[in-house]
């Protein structure tokens, strides 16, 4: 498709979309892996998108050391959640998508109690029709099932919305359930499977802001 109609409802992916996380993430998850001498590159967030244990055990060899590598991690990130903060022009364009009455929606990998921490401290609860997190199902992106309940939960169709995320998992998810998927590559360049089911790719969040207030521009 070349574009997507005006009054499209768009649905964000939250970490390295709307918000500036993945400094803390990966701090968070190099912090946790740290004792079991594991690795954790940038590459990682292009597969993130379900609950940690889904990509922790690689991380720390054996499958024992998993819970207590989660409870690093968390704890870790708990102490430094006023580390993340909306990417510039964010904020901005939920609200221009307010004032058009276009509905927004979230469909996020994070757990629900942090995502509702995180939605309070940035004023995202009153602005967003309805928020889909990692463990509210049993499964997880790519998964579509999430994304498939937030148009239930919208009444609209597939065609009627477009999808906004960082990760390959957004892009798979999006396109499984026949969604345009717009795709923030971050600097990093995505294989090509995922680059031929994205609808469009840009460089930075402030690129998919304006994408996306385009319309079909």
């Amino acid at each position: 498709m070349t574009g997507f109609p005006s009054h499209a409802a768009v649905v964000f992916d939250l970490d390295g979309t709307l918000l500036d996380s993945l400094p803390l993430v990966l701090s968070a998850i190099r912090h946790a892996i740290e004792p079991f001498g594991g690795t954790a590159t940038m590459d990682l967030f292009a597969h993130l998108g379900g609950p940690p244990e889904k990509f922790m055990g690689p991380l720390v060899g054996d499958p024992a050391n998993v819970p207590a590598a989660l409870a690093r991690m968390h704890a870790f990130h708990e102490q430094h959640m006023e580390m993340i903060r909306p990417f510039p022009g964010a904020l901005d364009t939920l609200a221009v998508l307010r004032r058009q009455r276009r509905p927004i929606a979230v469909w996020t990998g994070r757990d629900r109690s942090s995502t509702e921490t995180l939605m309070r401290r940035w004023g995202l609860a009153g602005v967003l029709e309805t928020v889909v997190c990692g463990d509210d199902l049993p499964t997880h992106k790519p998964h579509p099932e999430g994304l498939r309940e937030i148009l239930r939960r919208l009444e609209r169709e597939p065609r009627e919305c477009v999808m906004v995320g960082d990760a390959d998992v957004d892009v798979l998810g999006a396109h499984a359930c026949a969604v345009d998927a717009l795709l923030i590559r971050h600097q990093r360049q995505p294989a090509t499977d995922i680059v031929s089911r994205a609808w469009r790719m840009v460089e930075t969040p402030a690129d998919a802001y304006a994408a996306v207030l385009g319309g079909a521009n």
